[in-house]
């Protein structure tokens, strides 16, 4: 059962309060007839699992004016949209990216399907996506379901049960409030409210449209919900990286394995990060850069020991390729390896 009047009021507050982002169509333009763009609502929401809206804008503006449509980033090269995506993190959204790109070029037309059903057999697009894209782009009834809406839900309804044991039933608390017209403006709204009001901490109650109808507000717990299960420690791993630069400036590269965390991506030679060591990737007189650096994943923490070299015009790697210092940009490294570049630039300039 659909509660009609609370979307209605959510509605009425994001027709005042909706945030402008480079990527949306607000209720004003959606109220004269402007449509959304299906490939600006899916490059955003890729770009924003995992990754705030601050950190996305900038990433997303350089991405469109590259490549303006699917069938533009479709027709791109690996290693330039890899480049481009250096610095967001999660680096198989990137690879998943290409791969849906090319698959709507391809098999679509250049069209995004219409339906969440359509959109999930897409590559790289999970149910949460989907959702988000049949909303928002073609209007379709999707419950949306991310960490905002999450919140809440959990605190209109005052749900104990922590997360993630909660999701179902958060799931189906906000399919109950999902309206059948206006759906990609509600479905930004709620989103709209979790991030700017029922924030994580101290969310600002006396301006909410649900602050009548919401009972952990009534009970007092609003800033306790939701509850999350106690997460174990993040383990620790180590490794190392060997950093080269030859007579002339260039750098030693390699790009990583396409499968595994930093696929696809550029990066320095190193060894694995079980904390073992592995031969150098050329033969120099190796020495240690004097820090290491420290790296903070999903699933652990990540300490990388490195080593720096001088080596002539005549050094045969055994892994990766010298890079001209002309064609060498910080930016297209991932974070970690962009770590430790600036580390080991102070180190070889010290030499």
């Amino acid at each position: 059962m659909r509660d009609g009047g609370l979307a209605d009021d959510l509605l009425t507050w994001y027709d005042r309060n909706a945030r402008v982002m480079p990527w949306r169509t607000g209720p004003a333009a959606r109220a004269a007839g402007e449509r959304p763009d299906p490939y600006r609502v899916w490059l955003s929401e890729v770009m924003l699992q995992q990754t705030t809206v601050a950190a996305v804008r900038a990433f997303f503006l350089r991405f469109t004016a590259r490549w303006p449509d699917v069938t533009a980033l479709a027709a791109a090269a690996d290693a330039d949209v890899m480049a481009e995506w250096a610095g967001l993190g999660y680096y198989a959204r990137a690879r998943n990216l290409l791969a849906c790109a090319r698959a709507v070029a391809a098999g679509h037309g250049g069209r995004f399907p219409s339906t969440r059903d359509g959109l999930m057999r897409l590559p790289g697009i999970g149910p949460y996506t989907a959702a988000a894209i049949a909303a928002i782009a073609f209007d379709e009834p999707a419950t949306v379901v991310d960490g905002n809406v999450e919140r809440v839900m959990a605190r209109l309804y005052r749900v104990q049960t922590p997360l993630p044991g909660a999701k179902p039933e958060l799931m189906r608390l906000a399919a109950g409030l999902t309206p059948l017209r206006r759906a990609g403006d509600y479905a930004q709204a709620v989103m709209d409210l979790g991030a700017t009001i029922c924030t994580p901490r101290s969310p600002a109650c006396g301006i909410c449209p649900w602050a009548g109808a919401c009972a952990a507000r009534a009970a007092g717990v609003q800033a306790d919900l939701p509850r999350k299960t106690v997460k174990p420690a993040k383990p620790p791993r180590a490794g190392r990286l060997w950093i080269a630069r030859r007579a002339d400036g260039a750098l030693l590269l390699e790009t990583r394995p396409d499968r595994g965390l930093l696929g696809g991506m550029l990066g320095w030679p190193g060894s694995d990060w079980d904390g073992g060591g592995g031969p150098a990737p050329v033969a120099a007189d190796w020495r240690d850069a004097g820090a290491e650096v420290r790296h903070t994943f999903t699933h652990f923490h990540l300490r990388l020991g490195i080593a720096v070299a001088d080596v002539s015009l005549a050094a045969t790697p055994i892994r990766g390729a010298f890079l001209p210092r002309t064609a060498f940009r910080p930016s297209d490294l991932p974070t970690v390896m962009r770590k430790a570049w600036d580390i080991a630039a102070g180190a070889l300039n010290a030499a």
